[in-house]
This record gives C-alpha cells, structure tokens and sequence, in this order.
C-alpha cells in the first residue's frame, strides 16, 4: 500500500508533464525523424540516437526525453520496410522477419505484411509499457537498496551477457566487449587521474572518445558505406498491393502468439545486452515450434511476421528496466539513451536508484511516452507506407553523401572540434571491420559505455570494503557478500554457462559467409596489438595509483587470453568454420561493384578538406564532385542537390545555434558565417 500511495502522485504528475501541446509536439517529431531513420537499412535506434545526441545539450528534460523516445519507439516499427519490402534487415532486430515478409512481398502481399508487423509491433511495445510500469512499482524499494558492491556486480552481469550471447563465435564477443571496454578507458582517469593511452601532446584524447562517435561510427558508417559500394537502389517495386485488413485480422487470429513472444522481447529486454540481436531469433524459433505445419516458414507464413515484430517492440520496454533502475544499458540504443539522460536540463537526472528516489514522475513520463510513441509510429507507419515504399526505390548514391554530411556535423558537435572527425573516420573503420569479419559491434558499444561504471564502482566499492574490513572482518565480509551480491553471481555464472551453450546458434551479424585465412587473421592480430600496447602502456603507471591501472590491466588480460584463444581456434580450424567469417567473400559485398577503399575515401576526402578550408566549403566541393563523377548526375541534378544539401545545412545550424568545423583557411582571414 505503501509503494502505490508514493507511486499514485508520481503517475498523476507524469502525465501532467506528457499531456502538454509542447511534449506532444516534440514526441510526434521524435517519431517522424526515428521513421525516416528507421526506413534506411542499418540506420537503427542507435544511429538515430547518435544524430540527435550533440543537441541534448540543456534541452528541457521531458522534451528531449519525448524527442528521444519517439524515435526508440518507431525504429523497430520502421525498419519492417526494409526487411518486408527490400529483404534487408532494417536493423539487428528485424532479421528474422526477412525470412516470411519478404516472401510475402515478392508475392503481392506486402500491404498484408507490413499490415500484420505494424499490429504486432504495436501490441507489443504496449506490453512493454505497462510490464514497465508494474516493475518499477514493484522494484522500486529493492532497487532502492542496491549499493556500490551490487551495481558493481550488475554491471559484470551485463558484460557477461553481452559477450557470451554475441555472436556464433564466443571469443569473438568477449574481445568486441574487451576492445570496447578498453577504448573507453583511454583519457584521463578519475580516481587517480593518470592518461591512459594519450599524452598531454595529444590534448584530445585526455578527455576520452566520446559516446556520440563511437555511436556513429561503429553503426551509421559501416552499413552507409556496404550501400553505397552496391550502387543501386535499396529496393525495385514500390507496389505495395492489396490486404491492409488482412494483416490486422492475421494478428487476431494469432493474438495469443503476440502474447507469448510480446512476453518474450520483455524478459530478453531485461537482460543487460541481449536486445535486438537475438530477440527476433528467439521469437521466430517459439514461433516455429509452437506452429504444427512448419512447411511454410521461410516461404511467406504470417505468423514468421507476427512473432519477431511483437518480441522486438516489446524489447524496448524490457530494455528501459536495467537502463532506468540500474544505469546498465539493456541494448545499443539504450547505450546511447543513458548519455543523453546526463545531458539534459542541468545535468541532474541520473539512471540509476537515484531516479527512481527523486525523478519518479520523469521516469513513469519515460514509460508512458513510450506508449505514446508505439501508437502515433503505428499510425504514422500505416500512412506513409506507399511514400516510403516509393522513396526506397531511389538509387542510394543520391541519398549517401547527405548522411555523411549529417554524421560528421553531429560528429563535430559533440566537442567542437576537428579531430572530432578523426576519431570518426578511425572509429568507422573499426566498425567497418567488426561488421566484414562477424566481430558483434553491439558488444563493443555496450562495452565502451560500461568502461565507466564499472571503474567508477569498482574503484568506490574497494576503497569503502577496505575501510571495513580494517574496522572487522565480519563487516567487510558482510558489506562485499550481501545477499543480493551472492544471488547475482549466482545468476551471472549460470548466465555464462547457459550461453556458452547456445552461442552457436547467435548471429551478430546475420549470416556471414567464411573465406580464406589471411584477412581474419590479419584483423585479429590488429586488435591482440592494440590490447598489449594497452596493458603496456597501463602496466607503466605507478603502483602508488592502482586505482588507474587495474581495469585496465584485468580488462586487457582478458581480452588478450580471449584473442589468443581464437588465434589457436583460427590454426586449428578450416577456413569453412565460422571463425573465418568475412563478407567480402560471398553475398552483396563481394558482388559490389564499387571497392571498400575507394567509397571509404569520399567521406576521407570531406574530412581532408573540412582541415583545409572549413566544413562548408569541403561540403559544397564534396557534393558537387559526388554527384557529378560518382553519381554520374548532370550539371543540372548536381548543381540542384548540392545546392539543396548544402542550404538544408545552413537551415539546420542556424535553427540550432551551432557552428561548422573550421579548417586552415579560418585560422587566417576573418570569414562570415556560414564560412566560419
């Protein structure tokens, strides 16, 4: 009774804030940018979050929580275009729709799809809601009762999940999730403040990589990139057909699978990690099995549409529980949402058992905007469908040099300045290389983002256990060894073990071909460099400052036993095995017309001349060369949509109050703006 006398006014003052022209006006706009972003394959929640998160800066809490979760909602609504229409996976998440709704659509019943996944996924992100609102009423005082050692071991808990469940080669998500963890640490420390992989002759780096280009470059360059070297249109009919109807009436007559894999999405959303890459695949097999007449699955069978989009919106909401009670992210998105959080109004909304305490009404507004957001994408999704079905049939080459402009203004934004751009360019290419060689990119996000909690606790807990322990030893013993500390690790090494057991069967990336030795081998040995020049460069700091190198140290160790294990796996094995995967050996990417190095070094060319004479000078030269030679537009087209990229980025930047990268030629003359 308690607990619902305190939740009782928190929900009452939640939608006070929701229910405000104002809010609802930035939920719809979040909605719209996260179907635009959605539409475009690979350009999920977390690019699209990634986009938004340089102008969290001060915004008013619950309109940039409204902005935010508008577009987490519809992403996994919108990206069933992609998978139904073009046989694409929009994002992680919509793998295992491809296999029913693009037959569905080669057969005239795209309408019918897209029909039954937009009902699916709005039933199921409403699960997610109100499964949502029942936890944090019943949690709320347990979660209250978490300490330093308890978070500590949460956060272990999720970057055991993540990295065993990633991928059909284990090691391979153990050292992403190391690799991660690793580059988050470089910069200063902050118990001790040692540098760690920088020097004070490379000033930028002291502060650390931050989220938003890691965010960029690890998800928008790669999939940006695999598109454009294809130089084609992301789908050919923009026929939709007949059977709108259909589709709802599919999901009612199969309301009890939504039900089941809506229950699914929620609970995998819980675990730290899992999210979008393996929800859709676990909702599928349930499908599969729960169904007497499997001959249809993979052929068109609606019920291979229904159960992967209930359990993926679903998710969403599932995610929002370690993200908002425990500061662990639930997924890639919910990574880049926890950075955001810190960003907005004065900085003083933190996830974690502090929001539960003194933000409760913002955090039931978060719930029921998600909830919100589920209904208006539906809606919005229905009625845009024959647009975007038609926008899917232009040639990608039109549409890829307005993302690179986009991600490297949003890229600048986050520091203001132009090695900014460098990180996202070096950042790219790992990522670009994470998704050829099946390396799971969202271990390394999540990794990254866990680098600081995991030091900040860890560093607190040790110095508070070391304080009691000297006082007793019961005591010490007592404040490490809590119950719930005790169940977590329980939970953890039953987590490990279960996954170890079923990581086989967990695809990343989708399915990726195997190929020679010479090019996986090459990359590992890339990365088992990187991991001892950072237990070198960890191991040279002082001993009187432990605090600084002893995550780094376990950290490294631990992914350079990881790499060496898949280095004796990668001898021993044929090139057939799983642990050779690489896309440029069979499928789109192998087939691509256009060469890795030669599209990579268009978004190198804006860069090398952003330094020289500032971002939209370099803009205006990229755009015109882009759509004149690789293009091949004439005179006309060029002049016009580089004309068109360039004011739309002025627009933007004067509306947000924001500036351009300035190069060689701002540092000597005095320009106007835009120039400046």
């Amino acid at each position: 009774m308690e607990m619902i006398a305190t939740a009782l006014p928190a929900l009452g003052q939640a939608w006070a804030l929701i229910l405000q022209p104002m809010v609802l006006g930035y939920l719809v706009l979040g909605v719209v940018m996260g179907l635009a972003v959605g539409v475009f394959p690979g350009l999920g929640g977390i690019a699209g979050l990634s986009l938004l998160l340089p102008f969290m800066f001060g915004m008013d809490p619950v309109l940039g929580l409204a902005l935010m979760i508008g577009m987490v909602a519809v992403v996994p609504t919108s990206d069933t275009f992609a998978s139904v229409l073009m046989g694409i996976p929009g994002s992680s998440a919509s793998q295992a729709t491809v296999l029913d709704g693009f037959p569905m659509a080669k057969r005239g019943e795209a309408a019918r799809a897209l029909s039954a996944a937009f009902t699916s996924s709005l039933f199921g992100g409403l699960v997610g809601a109100a499964f949502l609102t029942l936890f944090i009423l019943v949690a709320r005082p347990i979660v209250l009762a978490f300490g330093l050692p308890e978070m500590l071991m949460i956060t272990v808990f999720g970057l055991s999940m993540v990295a065993i469940l990633a991928g059909r080669v284990a090691l391979k998500g153990v050292a992403a999730a190391g690799l991660g963890l690793l580059i988050g640490t470089i910069g200063e420390a902050d118990a001790g403040g040692s540098l760690r992989m920088s020097t004070y002759d490379i000033p930028y780096l002291i502060d650390g990589l931050q989220l938003v280009i890691v965010g960029l470059g690890i998800f928008a360059i790669p999939e940006i990139v695999s598109l454009l070297r294809q130089d084609r249109a992301i789908s050919q009919d923009a026929n939709l057909g007949a059977g709108w109807a259909d589709g709802v009436r599919d999901w009612f007559a199969n309301k009890w699978l939504s039900v089941r894999c809506s229950i699914i999405g929620v609970v995998v959303g819980v675990i730290p990690g899992l999210g979008g890459s393996v929800v859709d695949w676990i909702a599928y097999g349930h499908t599969v099995q729960s169904t007497r007449d499997t001959s249809e699955f993979g052929l068109g069978n609606v019920r291979g549409v229904i159960g992967p989009e209930s359990s993926n919106n679903a998710k969403e909401g599932g995610g929002l529980v370690p993200t908002l009670l425990f500061g662990i992210p639930g997924s890639g998105s919910m990574a880049i949402f926890i950075g955001a959080i810190a960003l907005l109004g004065s900085g003083d909304i933190e996830v974690g058992p502090s929001m539960l305490r003194d933000n409760l009404d913002i955090t039931y507004s978060i719930v029921w905007l998600l909830a919100l957001a589920n209904v208006v994408g539906t809606l919005l999704c229905i009625a845009a469908s024959g647009g975007i079905a038609r926008l899917t049939t232009i040639r990608f080459t039109y549409l890829a040099p307005f993302l690179f402009m986009l991600i490297a203004f949003a890229a600048f934004q986050s520091g203001q300045n132009f090695e900014d751009l460098l990180a996202l360019f070096a950042i790219g290419l790992i990522g670009v290389f994470l998704r050829r060689f099946d390396w799971s990119r969202p271990a390394f996000l999540i990794g990254f983002v866990l680098s600081n909690p995991i030091e900040k606790f860890s560093n607190q807990a040790v110095q508070i256990a070391s304080f009691r322990f000297r006082k007793s030893f019961e005591e010490g013993m007592e404040y490490v060894f809590s119950p719930i500390v005790i169940v977590l690790i329980v939970i953890t090494v039953l987590s490990v073990v279960f996954g170890l057991r079923q990581a086989k069967a967990i695809a990343a990336e989708g399915e990726v071909p195997t190929g020679s030795k010479r090019a996986p081998v090459a990359f590992l040995l890339l990365i088992m460099g990187y991991v001892v020049a950072a237990l070198i460069n960890a191991n040279a700091i002082p001993d009187y400052n432990m605090t600084d190198k002893i995550v780094p140290l376990v950290v490294g160790g631990v992914t350079l036993a990881a790499c060496l294990m898949l280095m004796v796996q990668m001898m021993r094995r044929p090139e057939s095995d799983a642990v050779f995967a690489d896309k440029e050996m069979a499928g789109e990417d192998a087939d691509a017309p256009h060469g890795l190095w030669g599209t990579l070094a268009w978004f190198a060319g804006l860069i090398a001349a952003t330094w020289v004479v500032g971002f939209i000078l370099a803009l205006v030269g990229f755009l015109l060369a882009f759509f004149r030679i690789r293009a091949g537009c004439g005179w006309g087209k060029t002049l016009l949509l580089s004309a068109a990229g360039v004011g739309f980025m002025c627009l933007m930047a004067s509306a947000l109050n924001r500036d351009f990268p300035p190069g060689l030629l701002q540092d000597a003359f005095d320009l106007p703006w835009p120039l400046r």
